[in-house]
């Protein structure tokens, strides 16, 4: 069975509360969801699949985290051409630059969206953003 991995780096826990609600929607599916902090991520299954996800919240200036998610997006832009690309995060400020910066990362890189932009909340998602999540991850599974 193809296994659909959910790649993240959350803080306080409302980035990975997104990424597991994501990994429902797919499980729901019937197919297998891997979700995994992005230290223990394999660039090398990314390579290997059509679509998967990546989330991290805002950090300081409306960034993406500097010591683990960047470098490891970094890579990810190498191989993004032709994959679907579910992006999400969380944030407590601003206006949600960190993922309209990432959303153009991504589709320059090649990339096609799933949703057609990146999924934000602000701070812990409630229970209909949950929902959202959930969906997009049946979208990705069918993708």
């Amino acid at each position: 069975m193809e296994k659909l991995y959910i790649v993240y780096w959350s803080q306080t826990g409302n980035t990975q509360a997104m990424a597991e609600a994501i990994g429902d929607g797919v499980r729901e599916t019937g197919k297998e969801a891997e979700v995994v902090e992005v230290g223990s991520a394999s660039v090398e299954e990314l390579k290997k699949a059509k679509a998967f996800a990546l989330g991290c919240p805002a950090m300081g200036a409306e960034v993406l985290e500097e010591m683990e998610m960047e470098p490891f997006v970094g890579e990810v832009e190498g191989f993004a051409s032709g994959k679907k690309i579910l992006l999400f995060g969380s944030y407590g400020w601003g206006d949600g630059q960190w993922m309209r910066d990432w959303e153009d990362r991504m589709s320059s890189a090649g990339a096609e969206l799933i949703g057609g932009e990146g999924f934000i909340c602000q701070e812990m998602p409630d229970d209909g953003a949950l929902d959202e999540l959930k969906e997009l991850g049946k979208q990705m599974a069918q993708s």
